[in-house]
């Protein structure tokens, strides 16, 4: 199976994004043609002949953007809120060809990133509507494709902030019944924990020579939170591309920027013993209630936060490259 994956993932979805040429060339190729790459229409394919048996390859169709829209912007904002109007949610052939429905949910996260953060949750919420309303076996294969792209914390695509809308039309639909709204819910209440644009959680950690100190009391323009375990091979690849990155050091050294890193963990006699890899300008603790888990959701190892000097969340769950990407654009905006 040959899934294209995502692109232009790794620009902050709290700002307002430069569209890129990539989808005026997308969506040109559908203005006044039957349709892109997928061609055909959402319920008809290319029979086989098998004995008495015919086999339909269900196909996709995307949306034709009509030829008097010449606005870049107008031309995806139509594209995007059109995409599954061809698409047959209640067919349940779509299941098992993820060459096809899979391949589409890529193409779609590829054109939606380029949206405003806010247009691009309700048009989320919108497909995933649609989709609860037609078969719940399509319905549930959408939301475990939404699993994997948006919420794995292994997924290069991870979005929390566009898996909300999934949550929530699992929570509200009567397609679910409540044992199967368990898991969404525990999900949706991890979610919008330090969600972006709001306060982080505060916390009381201790260094290694017992000296304490809370998230509260640091004050500088940026703080990178850091939840890290240094015996891990992940959290170590962390620690030396934040202290290779020139910006961030540059920050550091301005005192613009705090690195704050936390140890989650129980194990304290092992990470005093790992405590050397830290460069010496960060801050470095750890929980000393052990409860810090019950505040952030650390799924995985390492956890990235970037936070402003109030303490409100800029980016959470985040990777490297799209902390650097955020405090590039930022300092370019100064």
């Amino acid at each position: 199976m040959a899934i294209v994956t995502v692109t232009g993932m790794a620009t902050a979805m709290g700002m307002e994004m430069k569209k890129s040429k990539i989808y005026i060339i997308i969506i040109s190729l559908c203005i006044g043609l039957s349709g892109c790459k997928h061609g055909g229409n959402a319920t008809s394919g290319q029979a086989t002949h098998n004995d008495a048996a015919q086999v339909v390859t269900p196909k996709f169709r995307p949306p034709e953007v009509p030829a008097m829209i010449s606005d870049p912007n107008s031309q995806l904002e139509y594209f995007v809120k059109h995409y599954w109007d061809y698409f047959d949610f209640a067919d349940t052939s779509y299941v098992p060809t993820p060459d096809i429905t899979e391949q589409a949910w890529v193409d779609y996260m590829d054109v939606l990133f380029r949206l405003p953060q806010h247009k691009a949750q309700e048009e989320m919420k919108s497909m995933i509507s649609k989709s609860a309303g037609g078969s719940k076996k399509l319905f549930l294969y959408f939301t475990e494709i939404a699993d994997k792209y948006l919420y794995d914390p292994n997924s290069p695509t991870r979005n929390e902030e566009l898996y909300i809308p999934v949550l929530e039309v699992m929570i509200q639909t009567p397609a679910l019944d409540d044992t199967e709204k368990i898991r969404p819910q525990m999900r949706l209440d991890w979610a919008l924990k330090n969600r972006m644009g709001t306060k982080a959680a505060d916390f009381q950690y201790t260094g290694i020579a017992g000296q304490t100190g809370t998230l509260y009391q640091i004050n500088t323009t940026y703080i990178l939170l850091f939840f890290n375990d240094p015996g891990c091979t992940s959290c170590i690849e962390h620690i030396e591309g934040i202290r290779n990155s020139v910006m961030m050091n540059r920050l550091i050294s301005e005192r613009r920027l705090t690195v704050l890193s936390i140890y989650p963990e129980q194990n304290i006699e092992e990470w005093k013993k790992n405590y050397a890899v830290y460069p010496a300008e960060w801050l470095k603790g750890y929980d000393p209630s052990f409860t810090i888990g019950d505040k952030y959701d650390l799924k995985a190892s390492p956890t990235l936060y970037l936070l402003d000097r109030d303490k409100t969340v800029l980016l959470k769950d985040a990777t490297l490259p799209l902390i650097e990407n955020y405090l590039a654009y930022m300092l370019q905006q100064q």
